[in-house]
């Protein structure tokens, strides 16, 4: 367990914030321990040039919608349909070990309902979970968690 590969979409730069913050924390864990796995991170975007990917791979999601609850009034997704679009093209959804979303926690059930949409759309596990730009104790959980979806994608 090298390398730990990390696919995101930031839309106020607090994704982007988090993924720089997790993957510094990433390296130093690997410094520390060489088992544990660093990150490289990229971001899509309207911009990005869809591929195929080749190895397993995390999605990072915030959720924006607009109109409708998101539960029983329907869902209107805002601004992260490009990360949808990229999961689905040709076999990249077989290469995703799991999603991790962010949110706001005022939106309550709206929360990450992004994220947790991808994984049943894209039959991969909801991983994890970080408020608007995260924590430092954040950025511990969810590398754990990280490294624990990873070792058990890997163990299939």
């Amino acid at each position: 367990m090298e390398n730990m590969r990390i696919l995101f979409i930031s839309i106020e730069g607090n994704t982007r914030y988090f993924v720089n913050k997790l993957t510094a924390y990433a390296a130093g864990q690997h410094d520390k321990n060489k088992g544990l796995p660093t990150i490289s991170a990229t971001e899509i975007s309207e911009q990005t040039d869809f591929t195929d990917e080749v190895d397993p791979y995390f999605c990072f999601v915030p959720t924006y919608l607009d109109g409708g609850n998101g539960i029983d009034s329907g869902v209107k997704e805002l601004m992260t349909n490009v990360m949808g679009e990229y999961i689905a093209f040709h076999n990249n959804a077989r290469k995703l070990m799991g999603v991790v979303g962010s949110g706001n926690r005022n939106f309550n059930e709206q929360y990450c309902l992004t994220a947790k949409r991808y994984g049943k759309l894209y039959d991969a596990p909801f991983v994890a979970d970080f408020e608007l730009r995260g924590t430092a104790a954040d950025e511990i959980r969810v590398y754990r968690q990280l490294v624990e979806a990873m070792q058990l994608y890997e163990a299939k």
